[in-house]
């Protein structure tokens, strides 16, 4: 940072402000101007102290890699214009000559990698290559696709605002961990456009064209950077579409007839395009999934001497690389991606922060276990289709998070896409337990009653 960042960034800022001020005066409801603008002004303080973390604390490929090799790009672009053809061509074809730091040599194998760079490149255009003022678009970025997903539940279960809000704008972790040039960054964003535009389009069928742009964008974006978000979401997500259009149904025989067969063509659509694009999913192909998450593995056990292997853990479980394996590893990952690290295992303060929020979901989850009883818990997750989506998204996420992260530092990051899924589906449930023993509380008092009263006659 310099001082063109001091005198950017706050330009850039009022600017920045100014926009998201207009698109929350277009709102009439007063909650969703008030949560707008308080997650608006927490982003921003969350992205200045990403800032100050990655350029003091602890540089990490934000700083070093994204920001650095992005930034390089678009000074060589400015010295000679045939450069310009790097932003349109895949990494792996970059002349790794030019690059700003021999450190960083071999990254660009990864598209995801490059995509970052690239996207820190275009922006430079504007920012004029200052760390500072990228980070702060790229926050806006999030926040414009963490705002459409707290509006597609805002508008499932407007009563429940206050944890809504909780779980999606105010949950410090996923927060700041979607505040800086990182992939998880442009995750987020998508994961959240993804899940508006798909609802627009399948369920409210309204902007057809502006959704599918929409759709297509930042699907094709998630899909390059991590393509197994789309592969753990959206069979879900249209499921719970498919089952919610079904709600308007009366007749039930119908219902009855229509649920297995659309289930059935859902699950079979996305086979098809699963084994369509076998070859360009690459490690996450389905013969390759389990190979990739053990060769994974070992990676981080052989990172021994690194300055990142004092985070390293282990699950304590060995996984042989079989899909059998993995379904038996599965419950020690769901809990490894939730609910570590422990406090004891926390070696820098973002794993501190984290702890303490895996602890509070540890407690919050036996808490709603216990409240409505394990198999009543099953039960509400089946019953319902957007608490299915949300539980059953989180689950087979956190399971290949949890199988391939053996590093609390980069786990704390790869698993906060799943993190406000995972909350929202244990506030539904606790919402809908509640309801159940209020109903059979009144019924019990209601026959009590008509018993005490004495008989006309």
């Amino acid at each position: 940072m310099g001082y063109g960042d001091l005198i950017l960034f706050p330009l850039f800022l009022i600017i920045l402000s100014l926009f998201f001020r207009a698109r929350r005066n277009t709102y009439t409801d007063p909650l969703l101007k008030k949560y707008h603008r308080q997650g608006f002004w927490l982003k921003i303080f969350s992205c200045i102290a990403f800032i100050i973390y990655n350029v003091y604390l602890y540089p990490a490929d934000s700083i070093g890699l994204y920001q650095k090799e992005g930034a390089n790009i678009y000074h060589l672009i400015l010295h000679n214009s045939n450069h310009l053809n790097w932003l349109f061509q895949k990494g792996k074809y970059f002349d790794e000559s030019f690059l700003k730091d021999r450190f960083n040599s071999g990254y660009f194998r990864s598209e995801a990698n490059f995509m970052v760079a690239r996207i820190v490149a275009l922006l430079s255009f504007i920012t004029l290559g200052r760390y500072a003022v990228t980070s702060l678009i790229f926050a806006c970025i999030a926040f414009s696709g963490i705002w459409k997903l707290f509006l597609f539940f805002y508008e499932q279960y407007p009563r429940l605002h206050k944890r809504l809000a909780l779980a999606i704008l105010f949950f410090p972790t996923f927060v700041f961990w979607s505040s800086g040039i990182l992939k998880d960054t442009l995750c987020i964003a998508s994961l959240g456009w993804i899940t508006y535009s798909l609802y627009e389009i399948l369920y409210r069928k309204k902007n057809f064209l502006k959704n599918i742009i929409i759709l297509f964008v930042f699907g094709y974006l998630l899909a390059v950077i991590k393509v197994y978000i789309v592969i753990s979401f959206v069979p879900f997500f249209i499921l719970f579409i498919v089952l919610k259009n079904m709600q308007g149904i009366r007749n039930k025989f119908l219902k009855y007839l229509l649920a297995p067969f659309l289930i059935l063509s859902c699950m079979l659509s996305f086979t098809y395009f699963f084994n369509s694009f076998d070859n360009e999913l690459g490690a996450y192909a389905v013969e390759d999934l389990t190979s990739s998450i053990q060769h994974l593995n070992g990676a981080f056990k052989n990172m021994d001497g690194n300055e990142t292997a004092d985070s390293n853990f282990d699950l304590g479980v060995e996984f042989d690389g079989t899909f059998s394996g993995l379904v038996k590893l599965a419950p020690v990952a769901v809990f490894t991606t939730f609910f570590r690290p422990f406090i004891w295992e926390s070696h820098k303060i973002s794993q501190m922060m984290a702890s303490v929020e895996s602890t509070f979901l540890l407690l919050l989850t036996l808490f709603i276990i216990l409240k409505a009883g394990l198999i009543n818990f099953i039960k509400l997750v089946l019953s319902d289709p957007l608490i299915m989506c949300c539980f059953l998204f989180s689950i087979v996420f956190a399971t290949f998070v949890g199988a391939s992260t053996l590093n609390f530092g980069t786990l704390v990051r790869y698993k906060i896409p799943c993190l406000p899924f995972y909350i929202i589906s244990l506030f539904l449930i606790y919402e809908k337990a509640t309801e159940k023993s209020l109903k059979k509380s009144i019924s019990i008092a209601n026959s009590q009653m008509s018993i005490l009263q004495p008989s006309g006659g």
